[in-house]
């Protein structure tokens, strides 16, 4: 399998790689992490203007035509930098859902308001009680008129406080843990009946709980058939997870990096501790780690464009595991290198290891997916 970038996916690369040095130098990335919005408004209307959030869609809805390697691609760059803006709230969970799950005219009108930057989206989804179950869900949407009343409550929505709109699974028929009678909503973020409380994330992202009590939306609002949304969620979280993947190579290429660099001028007994065996013995630990890391997510990425939807879960569950393996190891052993400093708020390495554990517990950790392949196998 030839996993070498085409010309235009290494100009994205490259282009991804300088935005990166010259807008997410750590001082100013925990500045834009303590602002009001936690990102930077800036930065959102630049990834437009390089096309990086249309570079996944269809041209016909304004975007440029590209896949989930160019979504790899941005991804890896923005887990170097732990970029805040919610690129993949909007792009790769709901402009995606948009794209597998809309009406012609919903990705007509929608899509290319996303890839201009003027549309936002979140996708509510988690509920207390499913873990990481994307089919059990409680939050019902019950006919009235001519449309739908949404009523429940979702978890950890990763860029609602920012969102204009929020793309809402619900019941409309079937029982809690039915993957038969999902049904996908479009609805206005600021629609009558909505409360959120918003919060900061562990890794410095923002997300929201929010309650729907009442909220009223009309026919239109499906996105897709009613009942039938489940099959576009599951197709959209497989895309997610290799996005996700890439992120954690990203995030850990820097404690790699950062890790050798301190072993290298950190002295200890008159010479630098990375002349010590046992830390070269675990560098090497952590370079396999990372590289097999890279694989898998490459893996996963690759098989996205596949027919063969079992391969394609099988392609995805493995790679989520071994994300999950080989970021506790490159953090927890990068931190323990760097002693108490490795612990601290003013360095770098825990930061990216809280990244890698937020990674780890969106849909779905090691464990789940590790019980998901074996069950496929």
């Amino acid at each position: 399998m030839d996993f070498s970038l085409t010309e235009e996916q290494q100009l994205l690369k490259d282009s991804v790689d300088r935005f990166v040095r010259e807008h997410y130098e750590f001082e100013t990335r925990r500045q834009l992490a303590g602002s009001s919005e936690g990102y930077s408004e800036d930065n959102w209307k630049q990834m437009a203007e390089l096309g990086w959030l249309g570079v996944a869609f269809p041209e016909e809805y304004g975007g440029i035509g590209g896949g989930a390697t160019e979504i790899m691609v941005i991804m890896e760059g923005f887990g170097r930098g732990l970029v805040l803006e919610p690129y993949f709230a909007t792009v790769v969970l709901g402009g995606n859902l948009i794209l597998h799950g809309g009406s012609e005219s919903q990705k007509e009108e929608l899509l290319p308001k996303l890839a201009e930057g003027g549309l936002k989206l979140a996708f509510a989804f988690a509920e207390r009680q499913a873990r990481f179950d994307l089919f059990d869900i409680e939050t019902k949407a019950e006919k009235f008129g001519d449309g739908f009343t949404i009523n429940g409550a979702k978890g950890v929505v990763f860029g609602a406080a920012a969102a204009d709109k929020i793309i809402v699974a619900a019941r409309t028929s079937g029982n809690s843990r039915d993957t038969d009678g999902i049904t996908l909503f479009l609805v206005d973020s600021d629609a009558a009946g909505i409360t959120r409380r918003d919060y900061t994330t562990n890794d410095a992202l923002r997300a929201s709980e929010i309650a729907f009590d009442g909220v009223q939306v009309g026919a239109d609002a499906v996105l897709g058939t009613v009942d039938g949304g489940y099959a576009t969620i599951e197709r959209v979280a497989e895309l997610a997870v290799a996005a996700l993947c890439a992120e954690a190579v990203g995030c850990m290429d820097v404690l790699k990096e950062e890790t050798n660099e301190y072993i290298k001028t950190r002295k200890q007994f008159g010479q630098p501790i990375g002349k010590f065996q046992v830390l070269q013995h675990r560098m090497v630990d952590i370079l396999i780690n990372c590289e097999e890391a890279r694989s898998m997510a490459y893996v996963a990425t690759a098989m996205m464009d596949s027919d063969d939807a079992e391969e394609r879960a099988r392609s995805v569950a493995a790679a989520k595991a071994q994300i999950g393996k080989s970021a506790r190891f490159v953090g927890q052993n990068s931190v323990q290198m760097h002693g108490g400093m490795g612990m601290t708020d003013e360095l770098k390495i825990g930061h990216y290891f809280k990244r890698l554990t937020m990674i780890d517990l969106t849909f779905g950790d090691r464990d789940h997916h590790t019980k998901r392949f074996a069950a496929m196998t």
